[in-house]
């Protein structure tokens, strides 16, 4: 019943849907004893050969009107507690969802995609499973079962009552036993759902270098693995399932044989007719249900207080980003300065930047080169304030970037990683993303900056085309350059290129620096890139190795240096001209 005091708020909030319900419950309880006592009636009526025409008629069409009237009832406490229910799924998937896009890069390293989506799916079914057939099982076999008990005991025979209820107490104790093996079984088996969860996302995610690989097969046998031990985790599940049900027959068999046993001693002694005991049969029939909801009570209890315990975890969870009471509320403008003594990530050995100091001056453009894992994606991580725990201090016109409030600090920040994600809709709605109110003329002047526009006319349905599940219908330069358009169009103050262009050829990449140099004169830019041809135009060029700056200036002024960016250079330019004689 643990579960029922973590949904008391939900219950509070809905009390007045869920005592409607309960009281028609109620109701069907108090009228279903009706038919078989009148049933009951006409047989001893039968046996003592006094029933009448007009008395059968009346009769029947009493059990008509209860038919009638338990339909009706019936109706309404579905809708009330069934109805309700979903309430309670809708509220915890919105709080759960609100919870993601609140949480930082490390909950995400944390817990794996297809886990996530196993909680916000199978986990809240189960949640929603306590608050309608939880609730409903839990008052309709009180109601239900204490009605027809006292009305077996008061209207029949206490005496036969009380010997057919001998069995009862054992049904408790099976019901405790096999509740707690459930608990623990059915957590098993939502953890083993989430890993296969987490196998498909990302086997389809990756659909296109498993097949690269010739890995099919051996994914396959991967997939083919997981899912076994989901069905055996399951197995397990349904195993102690289905103890409920045979037990609880074998219970109300033992009460019905000795019904029949004393019921019979009874009749032989005049202490009761034999409409009474039809009628107690029937009632035992009835009795049937409330003890078979005590095993569907205890399962659906404890498979839902599991994934509650599942869901309460994820929501525990406190993003590491703190926004302050009185953040700065306005939006970025001036110059940009970076003094990282050091960062480390949270499962890092060694420090991933360390001894880094630069100040961008506004409208200048940053240049950001070296080996891969260098630092370069890191750097940009703490300017989004993907993590904060750094020693050392970044400050946009003098602010502290963490006194910034998030929206107005990262709705001033256009950043185009290199992993360009789009959206499975089409190319007009991944650019004007930021703001459905884009218009026409706006979208299409962000593609021309990048030297798309050409290229989406050429689509079949143009600006209408659909993209496909991450971009997957265009290729890997056109992906590059509706993303740089999409956070182009928001006009930032600060555009972050993270090797944004290293898909598309030398000739587009030459006319995209030159419209982002015409169109953000006035504006920040950082481009980070593994090719010299991207930043060599920059104000200023940082050579990043181990996560400090070894080599700093501007072109020409590295080249003289004679260092890692001189050498690289001249190691591109020659492949240039080989690839141009080729």
């Amino acid at each position: 019943m643990e579960i029922f005091k973590k949904l008391k708020w939900f219950f509070k909030q809905e009390w007045k849907a869920y005592t409607i319900g309960v009281i028609f419950l109620i109701l069907v309880a108090l009228i279903q004893v009706i038919s078989p006592r009148i049933v009951g009636d006409i047989i001893d009526q039968i046996d003592q050969q006094v029933l009448t025409s007009r008395a059968l008629v009346i009769q029947v069409l009493i059990i008509l009107l209860c038919g009638v009237s338990q339909y009706v009832f019936r109706y309404i406490w579905r809708m009330r507690i069934w109805g309700t229910s979903a309430k309670l799924e809708r509220i915890l998937r919105s709080r759960l969802f609100h919870h993601f896009t609140k949480m930082d890069a490390v909950f995400f390293q944390k817990y794996r995609t297809g886990d996530l989506m196993a909680h916000a799916t199978n986990d809240l079914t189960s949640i929603r499973m306590v608050a309608g057939s939880g609730i409903l099982t839990l008052a309709d076999s009180i109601s239900s079962g204490g009605i027809t008990l006292i009305t077996m005991f008061f209207s029949i025979s206490w005496k036969l009552t009380l010997i057919a209820m001998i069995p009862i107490p054992a049904l408790a104790i099976v019901s405790r036993l096999l509740g707690k093996r459930m608990h623990r079984t059915f957590r098993k088996a939502q953890a083993e759902f989430s890993s296969l969860n987490d196998k498909t996302q990302e086997s389809i995610t990756g659909v296109k270098v498993i097949k690269t690989f010739g890995e099919e097969e051996e994914d396959i046998k991967d997939f083919e693995r997981q899912t076994k031990s989901v069905v055996e985790k399951n197995k397990e599940v349904y195993r102690i399932d289905s103890l409920f049900r045979p037990a609880i027959t074998f219970i109300l068999g033992l009460s019905y044989a000795l019904s029949i046993i004393f019921g019979g001693i009874f009749i032989q002694n005049g202490e009761m007719t034999i409409g009474n005991l039809v009628t107690f049969f029937s009632y035992i029939g009835l009795m049937s249900w409330p003890m078979m909801a005590v095993g569907r009570l205890m399962n659906v209890l404890e498979r839902g207080s599991a994934s509650y315990n599942r869901i309460d975890t994820l929501l525990q969870e406190k993003s590491h980003i703190r926004e302050k009471e009185d953040a700065v509320a306005k939006p970025l403008d001036g110059d940009l300065e970076i003094h990282l003594n050091e960062f480390q990530y949270p499962d890092g050995e060694e420090p991933a930047l360390f001894d880094t100091h630069l100040t961008l001056r506004k409208g200048e453009t940053l240049g950001i080169v070296g080996r891969t894992g260098a630092g370069k994606s890191t750097l940009f991580s703490l300017l989004l304030r993907s993590y904060d725990h750094y020693n050392g201090k970044i400050l946009y016109n003098g602010i502290n970037i963490k006194d910034y409030e998030l929206n107005h600090l990262l709705s001033g920040i256009g950043y185009v990683p290199q992993d360009n994600f789009l959206f499975s809709t089409n190319v007009r709605e991944n650019i004007r993303f930021a703001n459905p109110d884009y218009t026409e003329e706006q979208i299409e002047e962000a593609a021309r900056t990048t030297a798309i526009h050409e290229d989406i006319l050429l689509f079949p349905q143009g600006y209408e085309t659909l993209v496909g599940e991450r971009g997957v219908s265009l290729s890997g330069g056109q992906k590059q350059r509706i993303a740089i358009a999409r956070a182009l169009i928001t006009q930032p103050e600060l555009l972050i290129l993270d090797d944004s262009l290293s898909a598309v050829d030398a000739k587009t990449e030459e006319t995209i620096l030159r419209n982002l140099k015409e169109k953000r004169a006035n504006r920040t830019t950082i481009i980070a890139a593994h090719r010299i041809s991207s930043v060599m135009h920059a104000n200023e060029i940082i050579v990043l190795d181990h996560g400090t700056i070894v080599e700093r200036g501007n072109h020409e002024e590295l080249m003289s240096q004679q260092g890692w960016y001189r050498q690289m250079y001249d190691k591109q330019q020659l492949e240039s001209k080989i690839e141009g004689v080729n």
